[in-house]
């Protein structure tokens, strides 16, 4: 079968980087389908022509780039530009103008290039060759599912191994817009937004049996950070008619400096939307480090678990619990559609059950008063006196959702 002829957003920097952008168009080209130029350089002129020059992208963000450039302020022009293409993007995206989008760039040209893939929803290709793709990319990708190809040599004109990576870079989001996703019949249920941790995974697994058994789908998102990001993000999205966050701990990491954080925002986006919610404290009790001798100086004297040789969890102390319970409260209170909390009085994690090495009543006590006494009352609170991961627990947090859910 032909693929249908679609057309692909080229988006660069074209004056320091014209010739290897329209190598890659041409290669879409070749490939059946229509490459659309777009220029984001904000230095010397263009040295090939763009479809959409760099004066229609900040008219899209309502800047001035005339002005702008001629402060020759590289920096400004690049954090400027970064928020005026996003929403030429999308635009694009919404009006069904472009169907993928393909960058290359250094520092500058990532910046870019992700800026306006993550203005993109999920599933929208998106393919971007960088010098920085083998580092760090989580500011890069950040919540979106951005394909980074590493570009192994710079992003500085042609030769025989950009060439190779280029033609490949192609032939991806060529492959990708190709596909077109074909609705099943059970992609036409509800479906529910659900928290999980490893310590937290008998809980979830038990009452997503009993959700789906009710014909919702669940979408499990695993609480790293980056999980808990990408969740409030597609919830913000209004894909999903309710959320079963029962693994509230990217909170704890916030809160004390770990590793996993996912913000200040996390827990927002459900009030926001307005969607029936349950809302636990599952796993407050453990902040994430990476190996042991990672963890900050300061908190040398506290309880730790080796979780594996990566990473090192650290028990959450009273003072910690007792704000963690006030800050849950606070966001909850804050929601507008149904939402219930639900504590497991036992235990809020697999090792802060007694006997474990994180069991600690005294701060699991003021995690749970803090809650209560910060918590509107006009929010129903259900006590469990049950492990986090008890099929009683599990259970109830299923039900109480179905019932905000009717």
């Amino acid at each position: 079968m032909t693929p249908v002829p679609k057309t692909i957003a080229v988006l660069g920097t074209l004056d320091s980087k014209g010739q290897e952008h329209a190598f890659v168009a041409d290669v879409i080209r070749e490939l059946g389908h229509t490459p659309l130029l777009i220029d984001v350089g904000t230095g010397s002129e263009p040295t090939v022509q763009p479809d959409i020059t760099r004066y229609e992208v900040a008219e899209a963000g309502g800047i001035d780039l005339e002005a702008l450039m001629a402060r020759k302020d590289r920096g400004e022009c690049v954090v400027a530009m970064s928020e005026a293409v996003p929403k030429l993007v999308a635009q694009l995206a919404a009006a069904g103008k472009i169907h993928g989008i393909l960058s290359l760039g250094g520092g500058g040209g990532t910046a870019l290039g992700t800026a306006a893939m993550r203005a993109l929803p999920v599933g929208f290709p998106k393919v971007m060759v960088s010098t920085l793709a083998s580092g760090n990319t989580a500011h890069y990708v950040g919540s979106t599912d951005i394909t980074m190809v590493p570009s192994i040599v710079d992003v500085a004109g042609l030769n025989r191994i950009s060439k190779t990576i280029f033609t490949r870079a192609a032939g991806a989001i060529c492959g990708m817009v190709a596909m077109d996703i074909v609705p099943r019949g059970d992609d036409e249920r509800p479906l529910i937004a659900a928290s999980m941790f490893g310590n937290t995974t008998d809980c979830v697994d038990q009452a997503r049996e009993l959700l789906e058994q009710a014909g919702y789908e669940v979408l499990v998102f695993h609480a790293t950070g980056t999980g808990g990001k990408t969740m409030e993000k597609l919830v913000a999205d209004g894909i999903f008619d309710g959320v079963l966050d029962i693994t509230t701990t990217e909170w704890a990491d916030e809160l004390v400096g770990a590793t996993l954080s996912a913000g200040p925002t996390r827990l927002d986006a459900a009030g926001l939307a307005g969607i029936p919610a349950i809302v636990t404290p599952g796993c407050l009790d453990m902040a994430n480090f990476g190996a042991r001798e990672t963890v900050p100086e300061k908190f040398e004297e506290r309880n730790f678990y080796i979780h594996n040789p990566q990473v090192t969890l650290m028990r959450t102390s009273p003072e910690e619990c007792a704000q963690l319970g006030k800050i849950l409260a606070e966001k909850v209170n804050a929601y507008t559609g149904p939402v219930s909390v639900l504590l497991p009085t036992k235990a809020i994690s697999i090792i802060s059950a007694e006997g474990q090495p994180f069991y600690d009543a005294d701060a699991d006590q003021a995690l749970f008063d803090a809650i209560k006494s910060h918590l509107d009352p006009k929010i129903e609170l259900i006590e469990v006196d049950a492990e986090l991961n008890d099929p009683e627990f599990s259970t109830a947090c299923a039900n109480a959702l179905l019932k905000n859910l009717k």
